[in-house]
């Protein structure tokens, strides 16, 4: 029968048994529903060599990496983190010993008090032992089975259990009475033992007698040490945690996959004075959501708010949560001492310390090189944070510091008197001394970048300063200047413009240069932070702040979007921040606080080292500068003055000397440059004017200034005189 007639045994169908063997010969037949369980098997421990079947490229089996390929796993460390590094290590062997001479001392302390626990219980315990010894020789804890077979009337069953009893006071009797040899044979020589044999022996009968009296619910010794019952922290608290935030994309995970919506990439372990929780958050959601809530997240684990830190690990994923959860708030944590509050010196090109991480681990920062920016609301540590940077200037005898503090509270009062150039108050006489400080910092970046290319490669091969060059350099010194509530300069109606030009020009040359700038704002926004400072800052630090805006004019574009926000420091969490830039990701860090007093004392340290080093100049030296106020009253009138009738245009230069002429003690250091940015808050530029130069009698176009503009410009200010007098 050929494949295409019908099967006459089988009218209803074919027999397909006969045609499965006609094609045996020629081809494989293939079981579709085994193919179908085959595919669909979700067996993780299935072999992906088994060739039983065809496997799908996108099914578990295929996806599944070899357990011999970990290339893309991360290797867990072979050494906790307190034992890889060094200070963690010295703390905790500090706290260790601590603890012991702790506990040490409070028991000693208190041994009196329990050698007369002791003395009291004694007795009792005596009397315990004897009568647990008469109940033990007599067989007396068997007693009442032997008078339950009395009242049951067994006489066979008493009979065993009498002769039982026979053999144990027997053999019990024996040992009774070697023991009481043995007592009787130890007193006699007891007796005639040396006092402080006696006097040992019953002290060691009083322990153990006083032990074996003491009650059950009072213990001899007291507790040292409280502890705090802190939660162990698991994946159960986590995934709970988590589902209470109201982020959309975990709740839905949540809903279809239960707890596999949450994975855990590594095991919670203790780190530090904590717990730590590596977290893959369901695929859409980002750190950002989960740290807009940190106070349900701390509600949900049922922690203070202080206690609860997440993280992001973007080198991973955007939806890698490092949460680490403390054992006690952050800011209630005790904090170590500052480390250099004992140094004598400090070297400014090695890294100094900060603060310290909610792990309490000392967390480093850098000057040289980088310029730093600090921002936050009022009353968050703004000046706390700027003065250590400083100090550690100050403590470096071959570096100069110049310090202005421009909300005139005299917060940085203490740096004063190592200071070459200093200046406090929120008057325009101290803006523009900072203003002044800013040209000159600028003159002081063109002055060492001249004298940078004309050293040898081999002495400065990388074209900028170095620690070295620092110090056997002339003029190439560390040059370190802090501006507090830099807001009230870059905002000022006249000198707001210039300011941020300066600083701008200075933060990108200065870095290398030796030139560092220092910045402090409790406003940052873009009209008392210009863009082109804050965009070119390379180390910031950002205390709380409450809006986006200002926690990326501080911490740089895109900081709230990547999850780094100082928006989440509660109203206790004062001195800690974001700092961004010292490391390679952004760490939470609490400042080390120090008070006035331990400022000035500080202070003097660094005084003294000047002193011996003879490095004080400037301000610290003694020398006092014209104020600025006097420049500035009168320049606009002596420039009017010194244009002749037939003279409508003159060279700057030109104007130069003979301001130099007219008032020696106020313009004896102005250079071409200065009067040009001094005319600038007036809104006078100087063009190219013709002129002839003295010297050669030639003819020259050089910058100059136009006698009608400062003319325009002198009635523009007695009009707004006249007008705030009216």
């Amino acid at each position: 029968m050929t494949s295409n007639e019908p099967d006459r045994e089988h009218p209803e169908g074919f027999n397909w048994s006969k045609y499965e063997d006609e094609v045996a010969d020629v081809a494989n037949v293939v079981d579709l529903d085994a193919a179908r369980d085959r595919r669909n098997r979700t067996d993780d421990s299935a072999d992906l060599d088994d060739d039983t079947g065809p496997v799908l490229v996108d099914s578990p089996q295929a996806q599944r990496t070899p357990k011999l390929d970990r290339r893309g796993a991360q290797r867990r460390p072979l050494l906790p983190a307190w034992l890889r590094s060094r200070a963690e290590l010295r703390d905790v062997v500090m706290w260790a010993a601590g603890y012991a001479a702790h506990v040490t001392a409070y028991h000693a302390l208190r041994l009196p008090k329990y050698a007369g626990k002791l003395a009291l219980r004694a007795p009792v315990g005596l009397f315990r032992t004897l009568g647990g010894a008469f109940r033990w020789l007599f067989d007396l804890e068997a007693e009442p089975v032997r008078q339950a077979t009395v009242r049951t009337e067994n006489a066979e069953q008493y009979l065993h259990l009498s002769r039982q009893r026979d053999r144990r006071v027997r053999w019990r009797g024996i040992v009774a009475l070697v023991v009481f040899i043995a007592v009787v044979i130890g007193g006699i020589g007891l007796a005639l033992a040396p006092s402080w044999v006696r006097w040992a022996t019953l002290a060691a009968a009083v322990v153990v007698f006083g032990l074996a009296g003491a009650p059950a619910d009072r213990p001899l010794i007291d507790r040292a040490v409280v502890g705090t019952q802190v939660a162990k922290l698991t994946s159960d608290i986590v995934v709970r945690a988590l589902g209470v935030l109201g982020v959309a994309g975990i709740n839905q995970a949540i809903a279809k996959q239960g707890d596999r919506a949450i994975s855990f990439p590594a095991p919670i372990t203790r780190d530090g004075p904590g717990w730590r929780a590596d977290v893959d958050l369901p695929p859409g959601v980002t750190i950002g959501e989960v740290m807009d809530r940190r106070d349900k997240l701390a509600s949900g684990l049922g922690r203070p708010l202080g206690c609860v830190w997440p993280e992001g690990n973007a080198d991973i994923s955007p939806s890698r949560l490092v949460l680490w959860v403390g054992d006690q708030p952050m800011a209630a944590a005790r904090q170590v001492a500052w480390p250099l509050l004992k140094a004598s010196t400090v070297d400014m090109a090695k890294p100094f310390p900060f603060g310290t991480d909610p792990r309490g681990r000392t967390v480093d920062m850098e000057l040289p090189y980088t310029n730093l920016l600090i921002g936050s609301i009022p009353g968050y540590g703004k000046t706390a944070a700027i003065q250590l940077p400083m100090l550690v200037a100050a403590l470096d005898p071959h570096a100069e510091v110049w310090a202005y503090e421009l909300k005139g509270t005299g917060g940085l009062d203490p740096l004063a008197k190592v200071c070459a150039r200093y200046g406090s108050g929120a008057d325009d006489d101290t803006v523009e001394a900072a203003l002044l400080a800013l040209r000159d910092l600028r003159a002081e970046c063109q002055k060492r970048a001249a004298l940078i290319k004309g050293l040898p490669k081999d002495v400065c091969p990388d074209n900028k300063v170095t620690p070295d060059l620092a110090r056997r350099v002339k003029g190439l010194h560390w040059l370190v200047t802090g501006l507090d509530e830099c807001q009230e300069l870059f905002s000022h109606p006249e000198f707001g413009k210039e300011a941020g030009e300066l600083a701008e020009k200075i933060i990108k040359l200065g870095r290398a240069l030796g030139v560092i700038l220092l910045l402090a704002t409790q406003r940052p926004d873009a009209k008392s932070l210009p863009t082109g400072v804050s965009a070119n800052v390379g180390t910031r630090y950002c205390l709380r702040v409450m809006g986006q805006l200002e926690n990326d004019m501080v911490l740089g574009t895109s900081a709230y979007r990547n999850g780094i926000r100082a928006t989440m420091f509660a109203k206790k969490d004062k001195g800690v921040g974001y700092l961004v830039g010292a490391a390679d990701e952004a760490q939470i860090v609490r400042t080390f606080y120090l008070d006035g007093p331990t400022v000035e004392k500080l202070a003097a340290r660094a005084y003294a080292a000047r002193q011996t080093a003879g490095t004080l100049t400037g301000h610290a030296a003694g020398q006092t500068t014209e104020a600025p106020s006097a420049r500035r009253e009168t320049l606009l009138e002596d420039l009017l003055g010194l244009f002749r009738a037939d003279e409508p245009k003159l060279w700057a230069e030109t104007l130069v000397e003979r301001l130099t002429a007219l008032r020696p003690e106020v313009y004896a250091d102005l250079t071409r440059d200065q009067l040009g940015a001094a005319l600038k808050p007036y809104g006078i530029t100087t063009t190219q004017v013709w002129g002839t130069d003295p010297v050669t009698g030639k003819g020259a176009n050089r910058r100059g200034i136009d006698r009608t503009a400062v003319a325009d410009a002198v009635a523009e200010r007695n009009r707004r005189k006249d007008d705030s007098a009216a």
